[in-house]
């Protein structure tokens, strides 16, 4: 099968810094010299060559061999691999209208090109014909896993149908990929669009680093001498937990929840409801019955079913603890003698309130103990005490001056990859915070070290001041550098299992685990310290902030699964002709008898896991789903009395953080912990354990 790609020339473009050979430090792209203009022409040229490349494997007359087959395409796609791992990094984190315009042109191309390697049966039928040789092939485990992975995803792709259902999945895949790049185009213009310009008598309750950070916003936008307060969520959250301002809080929180939901241009419900109906069809193309179903059936889970029983178990148990919850801050409402009952942009605010009354806590005097490189160091020690690993500042090129650089080395100071951290909120990044990489671990074309890259939306502070972390952007930090570490232990030969490539409701395991380490007392004491005064938490403030764990929890578990839930439920629709998003959202909370004063954590206009290219769809649950294994799997090194045992930290790097895809999920996780994950540490994580829905 030929694509028909647009392409303009099949040479390579002279003086192209995309397309050279790139010499610099660490092998990384030139950003130097890189220009938005560089990308559309490097594209073009490394799709044709790839092309080629997959055409000449399929066309080949021998008889397929895992060389001549599964070797050829491991190795096939350099140029396409390195063009497009640095056009999406800067697209997510440094975009603009010019890297916008390349995306969305790029997005039907890129799934065509993706579509004619998929469905070319040519292709398709030496995989299989080496499939059902494998067991006479010889192959060594991993070499039998890449064959079992390739096989899979070509026929998870539709390499086995007929030509009619190939050529409409093909046109769904391109749509959908238009689609996705929309939606989160949308919702960034949005957010850059909005921000709440306030005077200093508008500040009331704001303690003095939530003042710096939002005059610091201010400024950014042209309004120095006034303060801003924007819906990067650091700055949104920030402002709803501790304004007295009600009126203030309830338009800042519309806002934040209305994003792609406010009609014109940027609204996207249309575009999910198409998205949520070409998903469907795809899934009924393939065999499925829903997409839920053709999502799960390739992951940990395995059935829709199975994730809602877990969900379902943690959903009872949340709603009874966020009903205390919400008694408690209507009471605190009460003898202050407010006559309204608590809305949903009240609930930080008072929930900050009454943690200060009952622990004697105050998240203003906590933050200031959390600053950024402090925590940034602190996430490197922990990296330095379980596998050995030194974290050295380089200063090499990169694509904003916000971003740095450290190079990475093991215990006997050999290199092991180079680790890029961006930290601040700005207008040329999306929202959230992720991990991703500019080139991953590999060894069958020599020993390729990764450069992984982690993306984080915190406020910007003053020029001059320390940036100031909450405890839960803290967690995040923590949480964004597990996966990172997943990317730069990675240990394998073939790229195809490299470092994250493992199935959705796996991947958070590396990532939910290390955030365990932040509350380690040997960490925390040792790093959370005040920026004025470089002194280290007073041990009584230390034991209160863990006295919290689960404090809140009742609201943070609602809010999180809730998501969850109408991601399942919205793709295990049989029918989606009309779908209302609104409406279906509105319904479907009320069935589940959401408390009316918590909101999704993430409403589906602005939903961008499912809907921003899609990598969560059906599969949000993932993250409890791994909650589950990583807090059993924190409870293996409770067990021994050190949070740094050596023997299970082996076993944690070995079997987990770099084994990328070698071993299916579950026989991976039997391989550290010697049995299948228990769900009561996860319940006692969250304090659930009591709150039984069945007594």
């Amino acid at each position: 099968m030929k694509i028909m790609t647009e392409t303009h020339s099949t040479a390579a473009p002279t003086h192209n810094p995309l397309l050279a050979d790139w010499t610099g430090a660490f092998a990384l792209p030139p950003f130097e010299v890189l220009k938005p203009e560089h990308f559309r022409p490097a594209f073009d040229h490394a799709l044709a060559e790839h092309r080629a490349e997959l055409d000449a494997i399929s066309a080949n007359p021998e008889r397929p061999t895992f060389d001549n087959t599964i070797v050829a395409l491991e190795k096939s796609g350099h140029a396409l691999d390195h063009v497009a791992n640095v056009f999406f990094a800067k697209a997510g984190a440094d975009t603009g209208e010019a890297i916008e315009a390349i995306e969305r042109d790029m997005s039907p191309l890129l799934a065509r090109h993706s579509n004619a390697m998929y469905l070319d049966r040519a292709l398709y039928a030496r995989i299989g014909d080496l499939y059902a040789r494998r067991a006479t092939l010889g192959l060594t485990p991993e070499q039998a896993r890449v064959l079992d992975r390739y096989h899979t995803r070509f026929v998870r792709a539709g390499g086995a149908l007929d030509k009619a259902a190939q050529d409409r999945l093909a046109a769904i895949n391109e749509r959908l990929a238009t689609l996705g790049t929309q939606f989160g185009q949308n919702v960034l213009a949005d957010e850059k669009s909005y921000a709440l310009i306030l005077d200093e008598a508008d500040l009331a309750g704001l303690p003095d680093f939530a003042r710096a950070a939002a005059s610091a916003a201010a400024a950014e936008r042209g309004h120095k001498g006034k303060y801003a307060i924007t819906l990067a969520r650091s700055s949104c959250e920030g402002f709803l937990q501790f304004s007295s301002r009600r009126d203030l809080r309830e338009k800042v929180f519309n806002a934040w929840i209305k994003r792609g939901e406010n009609g014109g241009a940027t609204d996207n419900r249309a575009l999910i409801a198409e998205m949520v109906a070409l998903r469907g069809e795809r899934a009924k193309l393939l065999g499925f019955a829903t997409f839920a179903d053709y999502r799960l059936d390739d992951s940990m889970a395995k059935t829709p079913k199975a994730a809602r029983t877990l969900l379902d178990n943690v959903w009872g148990r949340a709603k009874i603890k966020a009903g205390m919850e919400r008694d408690a801050l209507q009471e605190m409402i009460a003898q202050e003698g407010g006559n309204f009952a608590l809305a949903p942009h009240d609930w930080r605010y008072y929930a900050e309130k009454l943690r200060k009354a009952k622990y004697d806590l105050d998240e203003s005097e906590i933050k200031p103990y959390f600053q950024l490189d402090k925590m940034i160091d602190a996430a490197f020690e922990t990296a330095t005490r379980l596998f050995g690993l030194r974290f050295k500042p380089v200063d090499v090129p990169l694509y904003h001056p916000d971003a740095r650089a450290w190079d990475v080395t093991d215990a006997a100071g050999k290199h092991v990859g180079l680790f890029i951290g961006d930290y601040f909120a700005r207008g040329s990044k999306h929202s959230g915070a992720w991990m991703t990489s500019m080139r991953d671990q590999q060894k069958l074309s020599g020993d390729i070290r990764p450069i992984i890259l982690n993306v984080c939306n915190f406020s910007k502070p003053a020029a001059g001041q320390p940036a100031l972390l909450s405890f839960d952007d803290a967690r995040t930090l923590f949480h964004e550098f597990g996966h990172g570490l997943h990317g730069l232990l990675s240990n394998v030969t073939y790229p195809l299992l490299a470092g994250t490539a493992v199935s959705s409701d796996f991947v958070e395991l590396p990532s939910q685990l290390y955030e365990h380490w932040l509350e380690v007392p040997e960490i925390l004491q040792k790093y959370a310290r005040h920026a004025k005064t470089n002194e280290p938490m007073p041990k009584a403030m230390f034991d209160k902030l863990l006295a919290t764990r689960t404090y809140g929890q009742g609201f943070a578990t609602i809010e999180y699964t809730s998501c969850a839930l109408v991601d399942l439920d919205i793709h295990a629709l049989p029918d989606t002709a009309a779908l209302d998003v609104t409406k279906f959202e509105r319904d479907t909370l009320a069935a589940m008898n959401m408390p009316a004063e918590i909101v999704m954590r993430h409403r589906l206009p602005h939903f961008q896991h499912l809907f921003s290219g899609g990598g969560y769809a059906a599969g949000y649950y993932s993250y409890m789903w791994s909650e589950v294994l990583d807090a059993d799997a924190f409870e293996a090194f409770t067990e021994t009395g050190n949070a740094f045992d050596p023997a299970m930290a082996k076993k944690l790097r070995d079997f987990i953080y770099s084994a990328g895809n070698l071993r299916d999920p579950g026989e991976a996780y039997v391989a550290f912990r010697g049995r299948l994950p228990s769900v009561e540490p996860l319940l006692k994580k969250r304090g659930l354990v009591q709150f039984n829905t069945e007594a």
